[in-house]
């Protein structure tokens, strides 16, 4: 076993040196997967097997902040996600509960800002809170180097509902007649109406347990990106399955069109 950790670390440091700076990715996505398999196949419970992902996504911030990616978005629940049973939910939204309490201590140890995006009306009203408790506090970072954007309650299509809803409104509000309305939303109008409107397009999605689809994450924002679905579930998520998963990004001859 120390063998193989220190074979592990050996990999790790040598993709690490291989990576080409200016070839990473500005903002990277992370879709969480493979909480509930990865507990069945360990025999734990569910809140064990969140805990240890939780764990994997503090993790992933220290690993980002080392490569200096300026941008992270990282799905922890999907309007979805929402009807699943009590049993399944509860605990983890008490896990998400602690993370959020975790975040400023990070965001101060590690020099980045904090943003969440999605209904927070669904969640508990003590999640809620939590989230903008953290997101208050993290705030107060001085320069931060990175963002951390936090996918909480989070539907892709919502998103771009709620960002024409806003667009519109806001059209509206400066007295604009209703043919004139349906002239001006463009898709910059969309863009700058989106949750996290001020971070850049994703350049790189990552989607951990095998699977091989979006399931509305950024559905926007991603329209250009690149993707890695990898094997691992999220809990057994590695910093050199990261690093394969940017190695292979910085080899991509990117096409932003057809």
């Amino acid at each position: 076993m120390a063998l193989s950790r220190s074979l592990y670390r050996f990999y790790e440091r040598r993709l690490s040196a291989r990576l080409p700076s200016s070839a990473l990715p500005r903002h990277i996505g992370v879709i969480m997967d493979g909480h509930r398999r990865f507990a069945r196949e360990e025999g734990g419970e569910y809140r064990a097997s969140y805990q240890a992902g939780m764990e994997k996504f503090e993790e992933l911030l220290s690993w980002c902040a080392e490569l200096r990616i300026p941008a992270v978005t990282v799905w922890v629940l999907s309007t979805e996600n929402l009807r699943r049973p009590p049993e399944e939910l509860e605990p983890y939204f008490d896990v998400l509960g602690h993370l959020f309490e975790r975040l400023p201590n990070q965001a101060r140890r590690l020099s980045f800002s904090l943003a969440v995006s999605g209904s927070l009306d669904l969640v508990p009203p003590s999640l809620a809170l939590a989230a903008k408790i953290a997101v208050d506090q993290a705030s107060t970072i001085p320069a931060p180097a990175m963002v951390v954007n936090v996918a909480l309650c989070y539907g892709g299509r919502q998103e771009i509902v709620d960002a024409c809803r806003s667009l519109v409104a806001d059209l509206a509000d400066r007295g604009l007649p209703a043919d004139e309305i349906a002239e001006r939303i463009d898709a910059e109008g969309i863009a700058k109406n989106l949750y996290a409107a001020d971070l850049p397009d994703i350049d790189l999605v990552i989607r951990t347990s095998g699977e091989s689809r979006l399931s509305g994450f950024l559905l926007w924002q991603s329209a250009f990106a690149e993707f890695a679905f990898v094997d691992p579930y999220w809990p057994a998520f590695r910093k050199v399955d990261l690093l394969r998963a940017l190695r292979d990004f910085t080899r991509r001859e990117r096409r932003f069109g057809a």
